[in-house]
């Protein structure tokens, strides 16, 4: 049995383990998030074209926090108990703040393939991030092909941008060690409240920093409106925000944070296909090769 948060009361109630059939609807909702987030990029690449970096950042999480926050009130979500705060500080830090601020930094000068190698490796940090803080040890073989998998990635994202290390690398691997954290400490909280509560409150919880960040950015860098811009702004904000870690955090309560998080292994192709058809980037041969690779990696993870 495992212990969940009650919507109403707040107060653990016993939960039956989960089936068969709830791991496979829970891995289903993992992979909804994946493709949720295999548009950031993407998204971040038309936001770009009308908002500044910081300003970016600052205004898609407070329009996240607004929605995130109207749906705890709605529904009458009681307050997260006190012993989870600090873990839902570690969920803002990382996946509302820190990720978002440093893709969006090296995505200035970087391209959307480049910036494919980060979310290549999350799985494979998120999986050593999940065992240093749970004590949970995935098998050998689980290991063996989420390196695989992660080395298939990194080899393909790396050969498309010509294998030259810039900058932008210092953010994306800055974001890649935040990201986890924040994946990490999510996938537990998501155990004992539902996973939108997790990702609903650090949003909230992010508000007031958010609000007077991006107050502060609007002043100093310009705002050019357009309708890339503001669609990129607006799926950032509401889809790979909020929506596409709500159902990642509860995907991963399902199924655990180590499996879940090599179904990630697709984003990188997901975000090159979407790069080809949003932004005209092109693809190689290369990419059919890869996504096989990776497909087989992740079957043996999830049977690990």
């Amino acid at each position: 049995m495992r212990v969940q948060s009650s919507a109403t009361t707040g107060s653990p109630i016993a939960v039956t383990a989960a089936p068969a059939r709830h791991r496979s609807f829970g891995a289903a909702q993992a992979a909804l998030g994946v493709v949720a987030f295999s548009l950031t990029f993407p998204a971040t690449a038309w936001g770009l074209e009308s908002f500044g970096p910081w300003s970016l950042v600052a205004v898609r999480s407070v329009l996240a926090a607004l929605v995130a926050g109207s749906c705890l009130l709605a529904l009458r979500v009681p307050l997260p108990e006190r012993r989870h705060l600090p873990g839902l500080a570690v969920v803002g830090a990382g996946v509302v703040l820190g990720f978002p601020l440093l893709t969006t930094l090296a995505l200035r000068t970087s391209s959307t393939a480049h910036a494919a190698v980060v979310v290549g490796l999350l799985p494979l940090t998120t999986a050593a991030c999940s065992a240093l803080r749970t004590g949970h040890r995935p098998t050998r073989r689980f290991w063996l092909a989420a390196l695989a998998g992660a080395a298939a990635v990194l080899a393909f994202t790396v050969g498309q941008s010509g294998g030259a290390l810039t900058a932008a690398d210092g953010y994306l691997f800055a974001a890649l060690l935040v990201c986890a954290a924040g994946y990490t400490e999510g996938g537990r909280l998501a155990r004992v409240m539902p996973g939108w509560h997790v990702i609903g409150w650090a949003l909230v919880l992010c508000l007031p920093l958010g609000t007077a960040a991006a107050a502060l950015a609007l002043t100093h860098e310009p705002v050019h409106l357009t309708g890339h811009g503001v669609a990129g702004l607006l799926w950032l904000a509401v889809g790979s925000q909020f929506l596409g870690l709500v159902v990642w955090y509860r995907g991963m309560a399902a199924v655990g944070i180590p499996k879940a998080s090599q179904l990630q292994l697709a984003q990188p192709l997901l975000t090159l296909v979407w790069s080809a058809l949003l932004l005209g980037e092109r693809l190689t041969v290369a990419a059919p090769l890869t996504a096989v690779a990776v497909l087989v990696c992740i079957a043996v993870t999830q049977r690990s």
